[in-house]
This record gives structure tokens, sequence and C-alpha cells, in this order.
């Protein structure tokens, strides 16, 4: 299945519909405090590029952000990929065009924050086949027990 993968505005009803779906599928994963989720309104902020995936039908079938925090760091947020295309490489895509904006814009450090357990597994396979490894907490996210932290060097 081919993909286009594009800079899009949070602020449409398909991509509210994969905001719901992901948060749908995260809810039973972690206790509600240890889920760091960014509303469409906060996705829309400056700071943060929202991409996302269409299929040939133009359908919205995952996304991927990147968000700049301070000089040289920022962070990936809100991956997700529906069901349907798990397994061929949308991820992969997406964590890649985040990537790729993130080296245009001169940050030398990408990290993220992502959960623990079995229903996040696959997501760490994605993030550690594009080159991230496991590090400490970071920012304001708490060193908990139900996080797992990925950083790349770029530069």
């Amino acid at each position: 299945m081919g993909v286009a993968i594009a800079i899009e505005t949070p602020l449409q009803d398909d991509v509210r519909d994969l905001v719901a779906e992901l948060n749908a599928y995260l809810r039973p994963l972690s206790p509600p405090q240890f889920q760091f989720q960014m509303t469409v309104e906060q996705m829309a902020d400056a700071k943060t590029t929202l991409f996302v995936a269409r299929d040939a039908t133009g359908r919205a079938v995952g996304m991927g952000a990147l968000k700049l925090e301070t000089a040289g760091l920022a962070e990936v947020k809100r991956m997700f990929t529906r069901p349907e295309v798990r397994g061929q490489r949308v991820g992969s895509a997406l964590l890649a065009a985040v990537e790729a904006l993130a080296r245009q814009k001169g940050v030398t450090e990408l990290k993220l924050e992502t959960g623990v357990g079995e229903g996040f597994v696959p997501a760490h396979r994605v993030y550690e086949r594009g080159g991230f490894t496991p590090c400490g907490a970071f920012l304001d996210y708490p060193d908990s027990g139900h996080s797992a932290f990925f950083a790349k060097r770029l530069r």
C-alpha cells in the first residue's frame, strides 16, 4: 500500500478522528496521570508540525508530529498508524519525515516518550529501527516506570 505523507493542519475532522482513535488505544494501557497526550489544538501551536499519512483514496491512516522544545532539542509526538496499515512501514516513513524536518530546523537531538508493556512493543521496534536508543526521562516527564524514553543524536 502506497501512502503520501505531508504536513497538514491537525484541525481537520479526519485528523481529530485519528487522535481519538489513538487516545482510545492508549487509554487502557497506562494510568491516566502518565498519559501525555496533545490535543489537536495543542498540535496546532506554532512549535509543532504535524505529518499525516494518507492512502491512495485520501484517507488519513497515520500521523506523527515534531514539537520544538529548547535550542537543539525537539520531541516526536502523537505517532500513530491505523491497524490496517501496521506492518507496512507507514510508521517508519512518518518517523523519517519528522526526523528530516528536525534536521532542516537545526535540531541536534530528537527525543520521545512512549509507554511500556506489550501494547507498546511495536512502537518501540519502529523507534529502534529508526536509530533511537533508550534514554532517561527528559523535560518534565516523570521517571515513573510507566514511560519509556528514546533519543537520537542528529549531529
